[in-house]
């Protein structure tokens, strides 16, 4: 088993920033990739960014959030970031940090073993 926990998330004006955090616990040594996926009211989760755990660190970006947002990794920490900049009333949800066993880049949610609880970011206009 894989425990995340996700902390960071907050309340900031449009065009602020936040950084979100996803610190993985447990059988760590079997992830394979990490990602932050969202969830606004009524919507469905979708994808936001992944990135490879056991390799190089490649990575993949929404077009949403491309060239606001950088994810990165701390293997020693079994941590994964998220540094959103420019942030936009839309980018307003529930933010969730996946791990995968499997696949070593996931952008669709089924292919996320684990999940956090999940951190709130609001952004007002």
């Amino acid at each position: 088993q894989v425990q995340l926990v996700e902390s960071g998330g907050g309340l900031v004006q449009a065009g602020g920033s936040l950084r979100l955090s996803c610190a993985a616990s447990g059988r760590t040594f079997s992830i394979s990739a990490m990602g932050w996926f969202r969830q606004a009211p009524g919507k469905e989760r979708e994808f936001v960014t992944s990135i490879n755990w056991s390799g190089a660190g490649t990575y993949s970006y929404s077009d949403s959030v491309k060239g606001r947002f950088t994810i990165s990794r701390d293997n020693a920490k079994n941590t994964m970031y998220l540094q959103m900049n420019n942030l936009k009333p839309e980018d307003t949800a529930i933010y969730y940090c996946g791990a995968s066993t499997k696949y070593g880049m996931v952008v669709r949610a089924d292919g996320m073993d684990y999940w956090g609880k999940g951190t709130l970011v609001t952004v007002s206009s």
